[in-house]
């Protein structure tokens, strides 16, 4: 019931800034948690950062005083503002949703975001 759309992601040197956006659509949809996840190339996939309905946060070690993830519940947007760019940060980040009720994740598209010089 619940669409993701993400957009943002890109090429960028390392120390760069780069902003992640996720837009979810549908009918009939609540949502609870939401945030980014991340897959870079023989890696794990991994959580990034995640932020829950009533507005608190959890970031993975590497990207905490970095990266910084934003809601706005009016809107149906999420957003995730990347500061102080790696060449680790290299990967296709995904949004998810988590519904309300009972129910498996949603997820966007996903976004490639490439950090070198």
């Amino acid at each position: 019931q619940v669409q993701l759309v993400e957009s943002g992601g890109g090429l960028v040197q390392p120390g760069g800034s780069l902003r992640l956006s996720c837009a979810a659509s549908g009918s009939n949809f609540r949502i609870n948690a939401m945030g980014w996840e991340r897959q870079a190339p023989g890696k794990q996939r991994e959580l990034v950062a995640g932020v829950s309905s009533d507005g608190r946060t959890v970031y993975a070690d590497s990207v905490k005083g970095r990266f910084t993830i934003s809601r706005d519940n009016a809107k149906n947007t999420m957003s995730l503002q990347m500061t102080s760019l790696k060449p680790e940060d290299t990967a296709v980040y995904y949004c998810y949703a988590t519904p309300l009720g009972l129910g498996p994740r949603s997820w966007g598209q996903g976004t490639q975001v490439t950090v070198s010089s």
